[in-house]
């Protein structure tokens, strides 16, 4: 089995691809693997630190020994020595050249012969064998040696940037302890059932998706969120793949299979980034494959067309300065470094709890000028407390049960709130049947009541009467109608997230010029919690249609809009926006499935280290572009006149390539937090 197979069988995921033409195809002594067109996506894996290490071991030999034999062959021209010359000069030297180089000419011939002729490879060959043939042997052994040192270190921060995200968030254990008729029983977790017991003892990794079922237990929730503060769970709430047992054995009711686990998910959001590019991606793969056709066209003309125009024209003068330019103008820089770059943001972001599913969302995220956001769990804790109860015209005990029989069935915030005020008096109730009205509430029939609980527009849907000055309650309430007529309220309060307001001063300092809250809640409690955000328009009592209206008013007005939600009716308008981005622990599934970036920690504050995030990897992009474009076009003006010789065309792409990679993978060491 390949290693590329039993990764794949490991995780259950494709391996995580990054574009370059260099890992693409192996040019050197590396491991072969399928595909040769240049620019192509990669198929290089990283399958861990062991096999990284002996891989490398094997790969980078010939390199060494090619690098001897070119030092000892210039020391021995150096001293003109009288053995070394004729055709063991040649050997010498030839022998360096294919030890780095045979690959190389391999790709480009296969090219060739599928009538892909103009890419790297074929620069790279043309150029090399052209010195060889006006005898330029240690030059033309320079420039295929640095051309694949250049790849060895390009291969390098790719892997370093693979492992930097594997290593944080992919640790599941392969075996884990099932519960079998009171005995722990070690199984492989792709063949846990949903349903199954899983124990977890202290210090280990949670391998599936499921519920506590120990009355307590402290986990590490770094591999998810980016935080590593214990996070105390208690009987009931949810564990999540990944997260580390810190203080006691847990028992944990398995409620997803192993593929579809939070983890699982992260890591195919990941693997999936590096597919979807960013414009200037797009436009650097297009401009290439223009680009240099018309280059190998130009060192045609420099070196025939001075025959005509000069009158003591030397073929083989001008045949040089022709392999110069070609050296020269390689995209090489261009083609690694951008996505490596894009890859690297992608890397940095998952390190604070931000996942982008595509280098696109990353590039899209620094234009964002209007922040448009849910309240509740997004700007709001989402954790509800039920502040009274209030039975107008019906027995407390008796309303107060259905209502929480009713809401047991939901899985809201605020009808958490209410089954959990209400005890287990609720719990095993009969419901003959049950009806969530989105932006309404509820409607069923509880031990043959029929009970409404929802807003006061449920109850006005309905025809139910009820006091009108209830709507200037400022708290969330919960109006309940039992058999056709009013029966009471709830009234339920929610906190701002410790961090809200930091967000909002970090938008504002970011250049954001809007900052809106959309949201079902009343509108009374919307203002309120505007007001103390100081957020410049707020709506409440909105619909999801009504949600998709704003955001649509907003971008006519030629806005870049990311929208932050995180429930299931934020679903429409996160798919609407420009960047559509859900808070991933509070979030429900379809937020998080439609999100283009989700936030794990969800933290507000993570929606500007996201644009931070975007910005800068946009400046390190075009700094790579100026670099490359800088230096090339004075190099080939210098080539083109004979003053810049071969190992000046070596430096041109292989040392601002290797300049370029250094700068990308920078990002992976800023802190944006």
């Amino acid at each position: 089995m390949s290693n590329q197979e039993k990764d794949k069988e490991e995780t259950g995921l494709q391996p995580m691809e990054i574009t370059s033409p260099r890992t693409a195809e192996k040019p050197g002594p590396t491991p072969e693997v399928t595909g040769d067109a240049c620019c192509s996506p990669t198929h290089s894996h990283d399958h861990g630190h062991d096999h990284d290490h002996e891989e490398g071991g094997n790969s980078y030999l010939p390199t060494g020994i090619s690098l001897f034999l070119l030092v000892s062959g210039i020391v021995l021209d150096y001293l003109e020595s009288d053995w070394f010359a004729g055709y063991l000069r040649l050997a010498w030297f030839g022998l360096a050249y294919v030890l780095v180089g045979w690959k190389v000419v391999k790709h480009a011939a296969t090219n060739i012969a599928r009538g892909e002729v103009f890419n790297e490879f074929f620069l790279m060959s043309l150029a090399t064998i052209g010195a060889f043939w006006i005898g330029e042997y240690a030059e033309g052994v320079a420039v295929m040696l640095f051309y694949v040192v250049g790849e060895h270190f390009q291969e390098a921060a790719v892997a370093r940037s693979r492992r930097s995200i594997r290593n944080l968030i992919d640790n599941r254990p392969q075996l884990v302890n099932v519960l079998q008729n009171g005995r722990a029983v070690e199984t492989d977790p792709r063949r846990v059932r949903i349903g199954d017991v899983i124990q977890v003892k202290a210090g280990e990794r949670v391998a599936l998706d499921g519920h506590l079922l120990t009355d307590r237990s402290s986990f590490n929730t770094a591999a998810l969120t980016g935080e590593s503060r214990p996070d105390t769970k208690t009987t009931g709430e949810k564990v999540l793949a990944g997260m580390i047992n810190l203080d006691q054995v847990a028992d944990i009711e398995v409620t997803s299979a192993f593929e579809d686990s939070a983890l699982s998910k992260i890591l195919k959001l990941i693997e999936q980034a590096s597919g979807r590019k960013a414009p200037t991606q797009k436009f650097i793969t297009k401009f290439a494959k223009v680009y240099t056709p018309i280059v190998v066209f130009m060192a045609l003309g420099l070196t025939f067309l001075p025959y005509f125009f000069t009158a003591d024209y030397q073929f083989e003068e001008w045949l040089y300065r022709a392999l110069v330019f070609l050296v020269i103008s390689c995209p090489c820089a261009l083609v690694i470094s951008i996505p490596l770059g894009y890859f690297g943001g992608i890397g940095a972001a998952s390190r604070n709890g931000i996942l982008f599913k595509g280098s696109n969302y990353l590039d899209q995220m620094r234009k964002v000028d209007t922040v448009v956001m849910d309240k509740t769990g997004t700007l709001t804790e989402g954790v509800f407390k039920v502040q009274e109860v209030k039975a107008e015209t019906f027995d407390r005990e008796l309303m107060l049960t259905l209502l929480a029989t009713l809401e047991s069935k939901s899985t809201h915030p605020i009808a958490q709130a209410i089954v959990a005020y209400a005890g287990a008096g609720s719990v095993g109730i009969d419901i003959e049947s049950v009806e969530e009205i989105p932006g309404y509430g509820l409607r069923g029939r509880v031990k043959g009541h029929e009970v409404l609980a929802g807003n006061a527009r449920l109850l006005d849907k309905f025809g139910i009467v009820y006091d009108q000055s209830l709507n200037e309650i400022v708290e969330t309430i919960v109006l309940v109608a039992v058999g056709g007529s009013y029966a009471g309220y709830v009234t339920i309060a929610d906190q701002v997230k410790p961090d809200a307001r930091q967000a909002v001063q970090a938008l504002r300092a970011l250049g954001v010029r809007q900052l809106v809250m959309l949201s079902g809640d009343k509108d009374s409690i919307v203002q309120k919690v505007a007001g103390e955000l100081g957020l410049d328009q707020a709506y409440g009592g909105l619909l999801p249609e009504d949600k998709v209206t704003r955001v649509e008013e907003l971008q006519r007005q030629g806005n870049t809009v990311a929208f932050v939600g995180d429930g299931i009716n934020d679903a429409p308008v996160i798919a609407l926006a420009d960047v559509g981005m859900a808070m991933g622990g509070l979030g429900s599934d379809a937020a998080i499935e439609t999100a283009d970036v989700v936030i794990q920690t969800d933290q507000p504050t993570r929606i500007a280290t996201a644009i931070r995030l975007g910005k800068k990897t946009n400046q390190i992009v075009w700094q790579n572009i100026a670099l490359a474009f800088g230096v090339k076009a004075l190099v080939l003006l210098f080539g083109a006149f004979g003053v810049a010789s071969l190992w000046e065309a070596v430096f041109a792409d292989v040392g601002v390539a290797f300049l370029a990679i250094l700068n990308a993978i920078r990002i992976q060491r800023i802190t944006f937090s």
